[in-house]
């Protein structure tokens, strides 16, 4: 398959991990972010950490929409579902988060409320059109990439009149989130995180372009390569920011130039802007409150806004203290350093966001634990010695 079987070649992967290895300096260490979840899984699915050498450290970053959302956020979604009888439509993953007093949507569902998982927001706004009685909300989440489809379907909703049909939405932005782990002092606070590079998202950067991460490259002097989602593209953009720190620069490269261009998709970003506007805070699971990190809808649209609609409240929520899903969404934390993974904490048995997704870390570990080892072992031992 073109574009696809290319870039999972063994031995291309082989030559690549040993251009690494040769230029990767002993005497240093390399600490490489990776933002987006989708590339924590293609990490270890195709176990790249098994073929990196041992000073080459891949760091998890907050780039899991469904990790991040805060249990308040989420037990407002339930909320709408339970006490205002509306048809709450969610994607899958948001259905088996669990939220305070270890609710979720699925269970609210269990108890008799009209939760349903849809596989777009059109779905949603089907529903809303099927079911003209009843009120529909679509629990809108996720980063750049999610956002345009959300913005088209407040649109089609005015333009086909729709009184029944609204929006909750959650969507967040990826530039904020990585200034915030680059300065907010409250996040050092929580753990020091050494970070020399980034690889950047792939879907959200052939929306937004690569133009957004040169301020980080300029700014905080830290290297981005923005990377597909094959074997050999994450390979790829590992050698160039090993590349880039052994020659003392701090650029913006684009190894997923097949996709992603400088300015990004423009008519999805016009349609965005014309929808929606930034929130002066916003709070997200594991980095705390977060300055203009997310999108609300604009008044021209407020009628499709839920939030509104429905006077929606905010109730503070504690985390599970003994998950560390929060220190593992800032980088600071592995999967292993929680005493929940694995037991009893699992796919079929979640008890933090991080293990629900799938773009969760702990998700992604315990799927692919063959390939853990190098990584994860914080004492340097293999995972069989442990």
């Amino acid at each position: 398959m073109k574009y696809v079987d290319e870039y999972r070649d063994g031995q291309l992967a082989r030559d690549i991990a040993a251009a690494i290895r040769a230029e990767a300096h002993p005497e240093r260490e390399y600490h490489l972010m990776e933002f987006c979840g989708g590339h924590t899984h293609a990490i270890f699915r195709y176990g790249i950490p098994d073929l990196l050498p041992d000073n080459v450290r891949m760091i998890h970053g907050p780039g899991c929409p469904v990790c991040v959302l805060p249990i308040n956020r989420l037990d407002a979604a339930i909320e709408l579902a339970v006490s205002h009888n509306v048809i709450l439509c969610s994607y899958g993953d948001m259905m088996r988060v669990p939220g305070s007093r270890k609710r979720s949507l699925l269970k609210a569902k269990a108890d008799g409320a009209d939760v349903r998982m849809v596989y777009s927001c059109m779905d949603a706004l089907k529903i809303a059109r099927d079911n003209p009685s009843r009120e529909v909300v679509f629990f809108a989440i996720g980063f750049e990439t999610t956002t345009p489809p959300t913005a088209l379907v407040i649109r089609q909703a005015q333009k086909l009149g729709l009184k029944n049909f609204s929006v909750f939405c959650n969507h967040v932005l990826t530039p904020a989130a990585i200034s915030n782990i680059l300065e907010s002092p409250e996040v050092r606070e929580l753990g020091v995180l050494p970070l020399d590079g980034f690889i950047g998202p792939a879907h959200v950067s052939t929306v937004i372009g690569s133009q957004p991460y040169y301020y980080f490259a300029e700014e905080y002097q830290k290297p981005v390569v923005i990377a597909g989602f094959e074997p050999l593209d994450v390979l790829q953009a590992i050698r160039m920011l090993v590349r880039q720190l052994n020659e003392g620069r701090a650029e913006v490269e684009n190894e997923f130039s097949r996709a992603v261009t400088y300015q990004g998709n423009e008519q999805a970003k016009q349609i965005v802007a014309d929808t929606f506007e930034l929130r002066r805070a916003f709070e997200w699971r594991g980095l705390g409150v977060v300055p203009y990190s997310a999108l609300r809808i604009k008044s021209e649209y407020a009628e499709f806004d839920a939030e509104k609609r429905f006077m929606v409240e905010y109730r503070s929520a504690r985390e599970n203290k003994a998950c560390e899903c929060g220190a593992i969404l800032r980088g600071v934390k592995s999967p292993r350093d929680c005493s929940l993974f694995g037991d009893p904490c699992t796919p079929e048995n979640p008890l933090g966001s991080c293990m629900v997704s799938s773009e969760g870390a702990c998700a992604a570990y315990y799927s692919y634990g063959r390939y853990q080892e190098r990584v994860f072992a914080s004492d340097g031992a293999s995972a069989a010695e442990q």
